[in-house]
């Protein structure tokens, strides 16, 4: 192989210039070299805190590219986890696993008295993982992907009529330092449909009130328009007249619902927290939450004649399906107005005068 020898300017150094195909090629040929001793290095840092790439990978994975909330992510891991121990207590390497161990995995779960709706989520859970490592490189396929999580029945969410969503707000002390902000809070759930995490999220920049409209952030990063009701733009206009009197902490600026406490956003927990106590101060025996007035919005939106579509959009649904729960609820409406009203199930002698016989 000719090697090309070239002068430097003037200052008598000698460089060997490699053709330039060669040189391509050995820089392709370092970069790998790189990728691998990075990766190398990577699994060793892992390996000794007693934690395998793949793990850090996958957790890295649903961060980055799912955009799963911290949340959502815990729980893929604490699922996984489940499956990690079951696979060490039996000796069984985690990329050797086939459809055996995870139907083993199964009835083990099973036989442990969780619940289908528990068992179908780490399934899901489960899926996904195998699914990292086959797009990853650590298996040439998913062994998961013939997995059938259990069959489980379809759960219909609790429901408020319009008149216990006033009972509730009623329920709140506007005389109280929080009467004004829970008022908004309470109102905004059942108006915007939105999640308890959107709400607490929420930003004055993502508000359009004059428009009509809030900027919300969902699941997945996911960016949302919803408009408000008139009811909704009044509550929110009076606490923010309040809250222009708190001084936030810094890096809390921009939060619309703040604690006027700690004078940082509100915690999920909290919301929950201040949707039980109006409850039971409303005399509400329902057990509900804040996702309780989310689906109340989807119900009453469909009971008032909007299209599916349309509900799924501000609700933000990714799949028509999740949204189409609703119509069962809607149904069931339908069902019990008919065995109230129709003359057929009414009690004897409820049903007006007898008709006249003919012929």
């Amino acid at each position: 192989m000719r090697l090309a020898r070239r002068r430097e300017g003037g200052n008598g150094v000698f460089r060997l210039s490699l053709p330039l195909p060669l040189c391509i090629f050995r820089i392709f040929a370092w970069q790998e070299h790189d990728e691998r001793m990075n990766k190398s290095k990577q699994t060793q840092e892992n390996t000794a805190s007693g934690e395998p790439s793949y793990i850090t990978g996958y957790v890295r994975y649903l961060w980055l590219e799912e955009g799963l909330s911290d949340n959502t992510r815990k729980a893929y891991r604490e699922d996984l986890q489940r499956f990690l121990n079951f696979a060490a207590e039996r000796g069984i390497d985690v990329l050797k696993a086939d459809l055996a161990v995870f139907h083993d995995f199964v009835y083990a779960l099973h036989s442990m008295g969780i619940s289908a709706r528990s068992i179908a989520r780490i399934v899901s859970g489960i899926r996904s993982f195998y699914h990292f490592l086959e797009i990853d490189g650590y298996l040439p396929a998913n062994p998961a992907v013939l997995l059938e999580a259990p069959r489980i029945g379809r759960h219909l969410p609790t429901v408020l009529t319009l008149d216990e969503v006033n009972r509730i707000e009623d329920a709140i002390d506007l005389g109280e330092p929080e009467g004004v902000r829970n008022l908004a809070i309470i109102e905004l759930l059942y108006s915007a449909g939105l999640r308890v995490s959107e709400l607490c999220q929420l930003r004055l920049s993502a508000l359009y009130l004059t428009d009509g409209y809030i900027q919300v952030l969902g699941k997945g990063q996911k960016v949302r328009l919803v408009p408000l009701s008139p009811a909704a733009i009044m509550q929110l206009r009076r606490w923010l007249e309040q809250r222009a009197d708190i001084e936030p902490k810094p890096g809390e600026e921009d939060y619309v619902f703040l604690s006027l406490r700690r004078r940082s956003h509100l915690s999920t927990i909290t919301v929950f927290h201040i949707v039980k106590v109006l409850a039971e101060a409303a005399g509400i025996q329902k057990n509900i939450s804040p996702h309780t007035f989310r689906h109340t919005f989807a119900t009453h939106l469909l009971e008032g004649g909007a299209n599916l579509r349309v509900i799924q959009t501000l609700l933000g649904h990714e799949s028509i399906t999740t949204t189409e729960i609703y119509t069962h609820l809607d149904l069931n409406n339908l069902r019990r107005q008919v065995l109230e009203h129709f003359p057929r199930n009414l009690p004897s002698g409820d049903d007006g005068d007898e008709a006249p016989a003919t012929d």
